[in-house]
């Protein structure tokens, strides 16, 4: 079993690299399709909690009976995010690293805390 903190995004990206390469998938996954893949099944995850509110959307989470249905929309999610990072030469813990340092600026804590609002309506 593999776990967040025993596998590195490396690892990831290799895996999904290899079953890619062993059916010659590499000359679909361009950054236009892998992009468009990406949102597509973003929106399959979404689709799990339509029309519920807040607190039921946690209760969706916990419901064991879907609880596999919406690991696998977020496996596809993070695959196609993933695949996007390696074919387009994007270090993705690099990337989240400088988004997370631009985010601290734009959303200090004195200023953001408990508010949904926009960077730029604070």
């Amino acid at each position: 079993m593999h776990a967040d903190n025993e596998t590195t995004i490396s690892q990831l990206k290799e895996r999904i690299r290899s079953f890619a390469d062993a059916r010659d998938w590499e000359q679909f996954h361009s950054p236009k399709n892998l992009g468009m893949a990406l949102a597509s099944e973003a929106g399959e995850l979404m689709e799990h909690f339509l029309w519920v509110d807040l607190e039921e959307s946690r209760r969706v989470c916990d419901d064991t009976a879907k609880r596999g249905l919406i690991a696998d929309e977020l496996a596809d999610v993070l695959i196609y995010a993933l695949r996007f990072a390696d074919v387009a030469g994007i270090d993705a813990a690099e990337a989240v690293f400088t988004k997370m340092a631009r985010n601290e600026e734009r959303y200090p804590v004195e200023k953001a805390k408990g508010s949904s609002r926009k960077y730029n309506e604070l």
